[in-house]
């Protein structure tokens, strides 16, 4: 498995940069893939939302769980090892060393992002790659925490580089359809009304 997803990588680079093998640009997707796929948001992200929603969202989490366990009772070895990661997520959010890990990972990210992006338009170059759509992902999750003052707009290189990403077609599809504005609200609310529904029709 740690073989494996490298090897995806590298060849979902080579299809981002056009190409049949492995060039300077598609090893340098490579790059920025692997050290984007380094850091872990779970607990970066967990320990930025408050104790009591916090707590919320894990029930939510084991609640899902559960329903799929349920559903797929071939599969309840591996559902019992999320729920058994649930519970020792908790543990680990009360410890400050794994935050600090996770906080300065993600700080490195951005300062060498930040660095790269003072000489190209995006992260490889001035062409939107696969590195892009993973790197995406980080600054929206920052702006979904309301935490965007203190990463990315700090960051002048990123906060301009973001700005045009979200005039993209596919960003506004994949993305900005749902988390922009009141809609995140929205997008979460509906999935949480859904397994809602989904727990009460179970009862009858």
């Amino acid at each position: 498995m740690g073989r494996a997803l490298p090897l995806y990588i590298e060849r979902i680079s080579v299809v981002s940069a056009g190409g049949g093998n492995i060039t300077l640009s598609s090893q340098e997707v490579v790059e920025w893939m692997n050290k984007i796929q380094e850091w872990n948001p779970k607990y970066f992200t967990l320990s930025h939302i408050p104790e009591k929603y916090r707590l919320f969202v894990s029930k939510f989490i084991r609640r899902v769980v559960i329903s799929r366990m349920a559903e797929s009772p071939d599969l309840a070895s591996a559902y019992h090892r999320k729920l058994r990661e649930e519970y020792e997520t908790e543990d680990k959010l009360k410890n400050p060393e794994v935050l600090r890990r996770s906080e300065e990972r993600l700080v490195m990210l951005l300062d060498e992002a930040e660095t790269k992006l003072s000489e190209t338009s995006y992260l490889v170059g001035e062409e939107f790659t696969m590195a892009d759509v993973m790197f995406i992902p980080v600054l929206t999750r920052l702006e979904l925490l309301n935490l965007q003052d203190e990463y990315i707009h700090c960051r002048p290189n990123i906060a301009r580089y973001l700005n045009v990403v979200k005039k993209r077609p596919s960003y506004k599809k994949v993305i900005g359809k749902y988390f922009s504005g009141w809609r995140k609200y929205k997008s979460l609310l509906e999935t949480w009304c859904f397994l809602r529904i989904r727990s009460m029709l179970r009862r009858y």
